[in-house]
């Protein structure tokens, strides 16, 4: 593939990243570095409905585009799907438009390609035959954080990006109603993942809210079924907050603890005291990007670069007793 255009040559650029929560996330830093590089370029971000509020009224797009993956799904879904595609086709647009594929996946791809812009650029590692519907390539080290991954799209272009400097423009989202509180004195914990093994137990989550009393503490999250504490200084907003109202609530709250997932990356995007508790995964590859976010690993709490290899590949849980140690990082 030939090297890459000047990104002085188009007047406008779309960022396809449709999913999932935390990827978002982490291409906002790109993005940004796009934006400040290149302020006259129009910037669309083509994202799943679902998380469209992590970006809608961020000060780095122009407009954001709603995909609705969910109404593709089955038989119907494929002729939704090929109706969609005519309509995607014949949105407005400034020529030339440049496509900005983050995703890499064969959706993205095709959906990239179906713009009708001729210049798509995409990762090097891109899966499912994505890389065949790109007319570049930008060579990227598989194995990184995706933060650093993604910071690669604007380096090709020669956009410096200083990885320590970087920041997230996430929406503002919005206050959830009938809820108050002094939020800076409470710690908003997300115990719940749909990761395997990820989730803290419902014993060692009354073990940990047991311990964090007397400070208020509020529940965040989907779950299905779990036990939630019952006790006065525990605020359960869990399977009721939308997304846009659980930005709002990381971004106020005096602490967040969260579990890897999507929201621990909102947490540790917005909110400086934010800590990652992480049982088997990597956090040198998947934890909190932020050089002010912490990870519990291992037994013990540090910075997300400061484990050991050792370190990362331990599996270990959070039992209960482990649980009210935590509290003592509040």
């Amino acid at each position: 593939m030939s090297s890459l255009p000047s990104l002085r040559d188009f007047k406008s650029a779309l960022i396809v990243k449709p999913s999932s929560l935390g990827d978002i996330v982490h291409t906002l830093p790109a993005v940004k570095a796009i934006r400040e590089a290149y302020p006259h370029l129009k910037l669309r971000w083509l994202a799943n409905t679902e998380w469209t509020p992590l970006i809608q009224g961020s000060p780095l797009i122009d407009e954001v585009i709603a995909f609705p993956r969910k109404k593709f799904r089955g038989l119907a879904g494929l002729l939704r799907f090929w109706n969609w595609r005519r309509e995607w086709m014949l949105m407005k647009r400034e020529e030339p438009e440049i496509v900005l594929d983050f995703q890499g996946l064969l959706r993205s791809g095709i959906v990239s390609r179906w713009r009708g812009s001729k210049t798509v650029i995409g990762l090097s590692d891109a899966r499912e035959g994505a890389r065949y519907f790109y007319s570049h390539l930008v060579p990227v080290n598989a194995g990184a954080h995706a933060v650093d991954r993604y910071l690669e799209m604007p380096r090709a272009f020669g956009i410096k990006v200083d990885a320590e400097e970087v920041s997230f423009d996430l929406a503002e989202g919005g206050q959830p109603a009938g809820v108050d509180l002094n939020w800076r004195e409470s710690v908003v914990l997300h115990p719940w993942s749909r990761g395997e093994g990820k989730s803290l137990s419902d014993e060692a989550l009354a073990a940990l809210c047991e311990a964090l009393a007397p400070r208020c503490v509020v529940l965040v999250g989907m779950h299905e079924g779990a036990k939630v504490p019952q006790t006065a200084h525990v605020t359960d907003l869990s399977n009721r907050t939308s997304l846009a109202e659980l930005v709002w609530i990381m971004r106020q709250a005096g602490w967040v603890i969260s579990v890897d997932s999507g929201p621990m990356h909102i947490g540790a995007a917005v909110n400086p005291r934010t800590l990652g508790l992480y049982t088997w995964s990597d956090p040198r590859k998947v934890g909190p990007y932020p050089a002010t976010a912490d990870v519990w690993k291992a037994g013990r709490i540090a910075k997300r670069t400061e484990f050991s290899a050792d370190e990362c590949l331990t599996e270990m849980y959070i039992t209960p007793q482990a649980a009210q140690e935590l509290a003592g990082w509040v």
